[in-house]
């Protein structure tokens, strides 16, 4: 019973929460303390890419904390210079000789690119979208255009939503072969009836994670960054789900002909084995700092074993070629979901981008709730969210093939046992 704990549980009506006792894991599997050994299909909160029990990312901890465990935000020392160098070449052309702005988390993170944009621009208005997740904080929430943000409303003042990438569905009533990417323009439009130059900068996921794997065309972010030229707005991409290899590259941007102003990072950085996030601000806009001042601060900015966790997460993903492997398995992944979506009986659509993807099933709750204890039994972890009805992949980037395909099996015949076999 969850009253027998003496702290919440997030994001759950505190009766209807699933406690999950781990114990501890290796690679993609996790395990728990009824002696369950779960395969990891959603690396937890997302988070896991380098897989779990990896004793290189625990062992550099042990040494950063015996060598310096306590810092403050104006320390300077080994582990927090090489990590901002090496994000800052993982961004790119603008980058190089741009900043770091150390944070706890994704939240954090988004909450100081906020102020970096207003600061910056001198404007108040934020455009965002509605299927989108920022963070639970209160500016990133109003960022947020998903659920989460209605109970908590109202927010921050100034932010807008638009309407999404969302092919399957489009908002605007469009066919992708024949679209003239209204998704992309609309926000060239929408800031436009803001009012010109009243926007400070537009918050994008490169591709909406948890609100369905929202791949976006390969013409949408290009035409979003000529509209934030054109505006002087700046463009953030929020890479805190999908950076660090997620999609196959190291930053879900880099897929499209298109570079962010600001690049807001967590989850994969140290893949939760440390709470670290940043902000890469490129050196055009990092060069408004230089004499004015940057209103932004944190105790506990840049700890040293956040940042030693995370320079050896880097390596991690650098001598086990993780980064290369998702890409290599975002194909596969997207076939055997082609698979299941041929094996139920329910209108289904898959979308996926390196091992990110999503099965979306038209299903009522019930069945959704059927599939859950299918996968408990199976002992398979993921996504699901049955009022939006999708199911989200997102295994630790050391999986491997075989792992994968028998996972991605193993959860079809648990979609058939809830959704009814194909005819």
């Amino acid at each position: 019973m969850t009253h027998d704990y003496p702290f919440f549980f997030t994001w759950s009506a505190q009766h209807a929460a699933k406690p999950l006792e781990l114990t501890g894991g290796q690679g993609a599997h996790f395990s728990t303390k009824d002696g369950g050994r779960w395969l990891d299909l959603g690396a937890l909160s997302y988070q896991v890419n380098a897989g779990h029990g990896n004793k290189r990312i625990v062992d550099a901890i042990k040494r950063q904390a015996d060598e310096l465990c306590l810092s403050a935000p104006n320390a300077v020392f080994p582990a927090k210079v090489e990590l901002a160098e090496r994000l800052l070449a993982m961004a790119g052309p603008g980058f190089s000789r741009g900043k770091v702005f150390f944070t706890l988390g994704g939240a954090e993170a988004n909450e100081n690119a906020l102020k970096i944009a207003r600061a910056v621009t001198g404007r108040l208005k934020n455009v965002a979208r509605y299927r989108s997740y920022h963070g639970a904080s209160m500016g990133a929430l109003s960022l947020t255009g998903d659920w989460r943000r209605a109970p908590m409303e109202p927010g921050i003042p100034g932010v807008v939503h638009v309407a999404d990438c969302y092919c399957d569905r489009c908002p605007f009533g469009k066919q992708l072969a024949t679209c003239a990417r209204e998704c992309a323009t609309n926000i060239d439009a929408q800031m436009q009836l803001e009012g010109p130059h009243s926007v400070a900068a537009v918050f994008l996921e490169p591709v909406p994670g948890a609100n369905g794997v929202l791949v976006p065309p390969a013409e949408y972010w290009p035409i979003v960054r000529a509209a934030c030229d054109r505006e002087g707005a700046l463009l953030v991409a929020d890479e805190v789900l999908t950076g660090f290899g997620r999609t196959g590259k190291p930053f879900g941007f880099q897929h499209w002909n298109a570079v962010p102003d600001l690049i807001t990072v967590a989850k994969g950085l140290a893949s939760g084995y440390q709470a670290i996030g940043a902000v890469l601000v490129s050196e055009r806009v990092a060069q408004h700092f230089d004499e004015r001042v940057l209103a932004c601060g944190l105790t506990y900015y840049a700890h040293p074993t956040a940042c030693a966790a995370a320079v050896e997460t880097l390596n991690v993903y650098r001598d086990d070629k993780l980064f290369e492997n998702a890409e290599r398995l975002g194909p596969v992944l997207r076939r055997e979901l082609d698979a299941v979506k041929q094996r139920v009986a329910a209108k289904s659509f898959v979308r996926g981008q390196g091992l990110l993807a999503a099965l979306e099933v038209e299903a009522p709750s019930i069945e959704w709730g059927v599939l859950g204890g299918e996968l408990a039994q199976r002992k398979l972890s993921l996504h699901v969210d049955g009022k939006r009805g999708t199911a989200i992949f997102a295994p630790p980037l050391c999986i491997t093939e075989q792992e994968l395909v028998g996972g991605i099996r193993s959860f079809g015949d648990a979609a058939v046992r809830a959704f009814g076999a194909a005819t």
